[in-house]
């Protein structure tokens, strides 16, 4: 069989990857609508959102998965379905994609023939991936017998056999321990200090805050913020701290009593903003006169969860 066709480098100018007013129904349901993004070189850029969000639905149209109703995706300047924007593109899905009865080396060789890897360079691209999700010592070990995170990770390393230099993981830590995440979390930022751009979607606040340059946040489909976590902080609240009140009588008074305020409530904690300190007395009192029983407030500096909430009106969720 033939080899890999060898495609030229693109320009070191030229955007890793854009995404231009992107957009895929299915039905009466927009699940990405009109998203437009860019990916600089070099850089993580986490795509943050509560399941259903889009995220994944987003991934599978760039990577010609799911096919677009409308809009574009360049990769390195290049259509995403020409010959040199696949091999430039590297794609981890969220689903595990494994032969559960190979070996671990046997699924490597296999994923990169299909890239059209052959003899020395498969073997070099085999090595590198075994070490790299550190699996050297269960290479000849069939998948069956591996462990939730020892198929996160060869499946992380199945979709990069190629050695992609645009690299698209959609939530490679789902269904792992702590300890499994950790491993992943360093694997990634191997690729980061070798300069790789990567999306990564996530609905897990630290991942974002430890792994990402930039954040985009999706929900129904639509990117309703995007900048660096501080710049996301500052955008949504300037220099105004954050009032955390737990009530001890939850109910639709209460919830009432918040939104007239101009707080946001969820699941028998209010979130305000504040300018000064002093605005919490305004409020312990306000809330005494409602007659209702506070049991816990604290005073805060913004977070990415804050900007959130901020923004969609609700919590984060599994």
């Amino acid at each position: 069989m033939a080899s890999a066709p060898i495609v030229p480098a693109p320009p070191m100018s030229v955007l890793p990857l854009r995404i231009e007013a992107l957009a895929k129904r299915f039905g009466e349901l927009t699940a990405v609508d009109g998203v437009s993004l860019e990916l600089r070189s070099g850089e993580c850029l986490g795509l943050l959102g509560p399941n259903g969000a889009g995220k994944s639905t987003l991934i599978r149209t760039i990577v010609g998965r799911a096919i677009a109703d409308s809009g574009k995706v360049l990769v390195f300047g290049a259509p995403a379905d020409s010959t040199g924007a696949r091999i430039a593109l590297g794609w981890v899905p969220q689903d595990l994609a494994l032969y559960p009865r190979l070996t671990c080396r046997e699924n490597l060789e296999a994923f990169g023939q299909c890239h059209g890897l052959r003899r020395a360079a498969l073997t070099t691209a085999v090595a590198w991936c075994l070490e790299w999700a550190g699996l050297a010592d269960r290479a000849e070990d069939t998948v069956a017998s591996f462990s939730g995170g020892m198929k996160r990770r060869l499946n992380m390393a199945a979709g990069l056999i190629h050695r992609p230099k645009v690299i698209l993981m959609d939530e490679p830590t789902v269904g792992v321990d702590p300890q499994s995440r950790n491993r992943i979390f360093e694997m990634i930022e191997k690729l980061r200090d070798q300069g790789i751009s990567m999306i990564y979607t996530t609905h897990y606040m630290e991942e974002a805050e430890r792994l990402c340059d930039r954040i985009a946040i999706i929900d129904h489909g639509r990117i309703i913020a995007l900048g660096t976590k501080d710049e996301l902080v500052r955008n949504a609240f300037a220099s105004r701290s954050e009032v955390i009140a737990r009530f001890g009588n939850p109910d639709e008074r209460v919830l009432a009593w918040v939104r007239e305020r101009g707080g946001l409530f969820d699941d028998g904690t209010a979130r305000f903003t504040i300018e000064h300190a002093a605005e919490i007395a305004g409020l312990l009192d306000a809330a005494a006169k409602a007659g209702h029983e506070l049991v816990d407030v604290s005073l805060r500096k913004p977070n990415l969860e804050s900007v959130f909430l901020h923004w969609t009106g609700r919590e984060l969720r599994d």
